[in-house]
């Protein structure tokens, strides 16, 4: 309650009790003015009431307005910081997406030129070792094929058949399987049976001999007018005097399982037919690595 308020109340209070004393003491003339400023003063308590609580009513709505106002914008600046964190976390995810594609593809470029050199070096021993009886022997280990030779077929669709074939028997040895291309068709001029049969004695080859869960990693590339495959596990692999030897006819090495020693023979028969190389690499504990080479024509 404010000063002029405590003030009009008390005056009116004293007029009251002048007026009731003026009934029993004063003519009726001051009674009457007695009532009226009694009359007055209460009036302008009630006025100076109404005005206090309107004051209020106003100040009170203000500050809510600003509440509101405050909570809005403090809920924007939340939301708008909530925003840039979820993409800044985006950004940063593909910032490492990019990176380790990068570093893949500097991993697979500097594979792929190992791969060439080493394809060079073969390439020349073979060119100076082979001779008329070799190749008879070749073209005996051919599977028959009654397609026409020189039809042309996406080897990474047959590489996935062949994948499809043997998944059941992988997915029993603990073996994964996984096709690594940068292009989504390769075609080769090549019988589709007879690259199945390739792909599915070296896949063959490695579930046997893994001996341990692990993976199977085929990569297929396009460089200029070759095809490149390498098929790459993560077994225990061959000491280098038995890996030279994976591709003689009947040759087993040290982890010898029950078999005929004729897939890799015969994988090696199919891709020099078609005027390719392949060759093996089994580094000290980094399983067994096939390499192929392939004219696309």
């Amino acid at each position: 309650m404010s000063k002029y308020q405590k003030l009009t109340l008390v005056l009116a209070t004293v007029l009251y009790i002048l007026t009731i004393f003026g009934f029993f003491y004063l003519k009726l003339p001051f009674i009457i003015a007695l009532f009226v400023l009694f009359t007055i003063a209460m009036l302008t308590f009630a006025y100076l009431c109404f005005k206090q609580h309107n004051d209020y009513t106003g100040a009170e709505h203000l500050q809510q307005e600003i509440g509101i106002l405050n909570a809005e914008k403090e809920q924007m600046r939340i939301d708008n910081e909530k925003s840039i964190e979820e993409k800044n976390s985006d950004i940063r995810k593909m910032q490492l997406n990019i990176d380790d594609l990068t570093s893949r593809l500097a991993e697979n470029e500097e594979e792929l030129s190992k791969f060439r050199s080493l394809h060079e070096e073969e390439t020349e021993r073979n060119v100076s070792s082979a001779d008329k009886s070799a190749d008879m022997m070749i073209e005996g280990l051919l599977p028959p094929d009654d397609e026409n030779d020189a039809v042309t077929v996406d080897i990474i669709e047959v590489a996935r058949r062949a994948i499809s074939e043997l998944q059941s028997a992988a997915r029993e040895a603990g073996l994964r399987i996984n096709i690594s291309s940068a292009s989504d068709k390769l075609m080769v001029h090549a019988s589709a049976k007879r690259l199945l049969i390739m792909f599915r004695n070296i896949i063959d080859n490695s579930i046997k001999y893994m001996q341990t869960e692990g993976t199977l990693v085929i990569t297929i590339s396009a460089i200029e007018d070759d095809i490149f495959i390498v098929l790459k596990d993560t077994g225990k692999g061959l000491p280098e005097n038995e890996t030279k030897h994976i591709f003689e006819l009947n040759y087993q090495g040290s982890n010898r399982i029950s078999g005929n020693g004729l897939g890799l023979t015969q994988a090696k028969a199919i891709v020099e037919h078609y005027g390719g190389t392949i060759y093996a690499r089994s580094p000290a504990g980094s399983g067994m690595g096939i390499y192929i080479q392939l004219p696309t024509s």
